[in-house]
């Protein structure tokens, strides 16, 4: 895992890969996570993409059997290959593992604590 390095982002991505589904109503995808930060997440396309983009989604990224990161999601901005979602709700113990996650693959702890600044204004 290593840190991706985009000076217009106000959330710093991690490149992260663990199984990743979307979700919405009886519709699931799974799908290939590319990165994550504090505010939102970047997947592959999954084939077929049939989604109702009006429409908000469950992303769940499951870090082990019993662990996993829970959020509700709105479709940001969709390319070819690869669609970004933004982070609409969390809950607190999915947070607390997002933020653990992010913790452990930011060297800068002062960058750390910015960003969860920013994220609760």
């Amino acid at each position: 895992m290593t840190t991706s390095s985009n000076n217009r982002r106000r959330f710093q991505r991690i490149d992260f890969d663990a199984p990743t589904e979307l979700r919405q109503g009886d519709r699931r995808w799974p799908v290939k996570l590319l990165d994550l930060s504090l505010k939102g997440l970047l997947v592959e396309r999954p084939q077929p993409w049939n989604a109702d983009l009006s429409q908000d989604f469950d992303a769940v990224i499951h870090l082990d059997p019993h662990t996993h990161v829970r959020m509700q999601v709105e479709l940001r901005h969709e390319e070819a290959q690869r669609l970004g979602f933004v982070c609409l709700y969390i809950d607190l113990d999915s947070m607390s593992h997002l933020h653990r996650l992010v913790e452990l693959n930011v060297a800068d702890s002062t960058e750390m604590m910015r960003e969860l600044r920013e994220l609760i204004e």
